[in-house]
């Protein structure tokens, strides 16, 4: 089995029909720029070598250089038998993430007063809550639409209905299979194998995706800090800040342009959403407050807010539940000396927002032939 992607040897995307194979053949004939172009060419322009190449090959994935390190390894290990040791390792890392979880959990409750907690939810207004839902439903669709953009940069144009319904499966399986391939993985494993495009450019624009994510929550943060005179005890100013955060996106930009200029085709349109979807989140936290009757700065919460979202992408807890909240509460009550009880109740608000919102995707998680519902005859496996 070669792990060659004989696609972007020649050029060519996943759906390549043969006249654009034999074009791209000669073409890279003529430049002489790839001596793998005639096995390349021998393999796809075969119906039937084609096909097998397509059912076997996920792509050169090196995990060493990769920031979804579990799905990728779970994607690759796909294609090879799974040992005893290969499945007690996927119990050790979910019974760990577990333990992590509840670890933290148990300290997070251990420092606040319950009752307080208690009082909060149930004095809630239901209304500012059920608009909260709202807005960060609104923000999944940006966020999805968003990744459609990376995706059209790599010459993957799908329907918004697929992607949308891909998105929410992926929201599903990173919030409640914690012990299952990831829901970034389960997009490149299914974009692979039902529409032929290499794993690795999909992974790297669901990673430039991410990116771009990162980047709006520097900005928004940077526009906070302006809000923020706590922050002169760790002698953080709106200077400083901005000073970092242009630097971070000058060197982004960069090696964006310069090393992965094929992602870049909707970059500017890819990043525009970026902002939209973390304001939103934004603005859901912001429904929470209101409902839970928050009548003092906004700017600590939203600020810590945006911190906690950053830590919870590292894989620690089972979909960052834990260790967004103790980010959470650290920021909040140790750094702006703030109500540490309300940062709690704001953090678990937010994962039970994303949680109903995910549960959106459970019904593709057992009729996955529903996801390509409605979709062209050509855009099916």
């Amino acid at each position: 089995m070669t792990n060659k992607d004989y696609y972007h040897i020649l050029g060519v995307n996943g759906d390549a029909t043969p006249d654009d194979i034999t074009q791209a053949y000669h073409a890279a004939i003529a430049a002489n720029n790839n001596p793998d172009a005639g096995e390349a060419y021998q393999t796809l322009i075969d119906p039937e070598k084609r096909r097998e190449y397509d059912e076997n090959y996920i792509g050169p994935f090196d995990p060493s250089d990769s920031y979804l390190v579990e799905d990728l390894e779970t994607i690759t290990a796909e294609k090879k038998p799974k040992t005893f040791k290969d499945t007690l390792w996927n119990i050790t890392k979910l019974l760990l993430k577990i333990a992590v979880t509840g670890l933290l959990l148990y300290y997070v409750f251990s420092q606040i007063h319950i009752d307080q907690v208690k009082t909060l939810i149930s004095q809630s207004n239901p209304w500012w809550m059920m608009a909260a839902i709202l807005t960060f439903f609104v923000s999944t669709m940006v966020s999805a639409s968003r990744l459609m953009s990376f995706f059209k940069s790599i010459g993957l144009n799908i329907r918004w209905q697929f992607n949308l319904r891909l998105y929410m499966l992926g929201m599903f399986y990173n919030l409640f299979l914690p012990g299952g391939i990831g829901g970034d993985g389960y997009k490149i494993y299914l974009l692979n194998k039902n529409y032929k495009m290499p794993a690795k450019k999909v992974f790297w624009a669901i990673l430039f995706d991410r990116l771009s994510g990162f980047w709006a929550i520097g900005l928004i943060t940077a526009v906070l800090v302006i809000f923020l005179p706590q922050l002169k005890v760790l002698h953080i100013t709106p200077v400083l800040a901005w000073a970092v955060f242009l630097a971070a996106t000058a060197v982004y930009g960069f090696v964006a342009y310069k090393f992965f200029k094929d992602y870049t085709k909707h970059f500017i349109e890819a990043h525009i959403k970026a902002v939209g979807v973390q304001s939103l989140q934004v603005l859901t936290i912001l429904l929470v407050m209101i409902a839970l009757h928050h009548t003092e700065k906004y700017a600590p919460y939203l600020s810590a807010f945006l911190m906690s979202s950053m830590a919870a992408v590292i894989p620690f807890s089972v979909g960052g539940l834990g260790f967004r909240e103790f980010i959470f509460k650290y920021v909040v009550a140790e750094m702006f000396h703030m109500n540490g009880d309300l940062a709690v109740v704001l953090s678990l608000s937010f994962y039970v927002i994303s949680g109903i919102i995910s549960l959106l995707g459970v019904y593709y998680v057992f009729r996955t032939d529903k996801l390509d519902k409605d979709l062209p005859a050509k855009e099916k496996k």
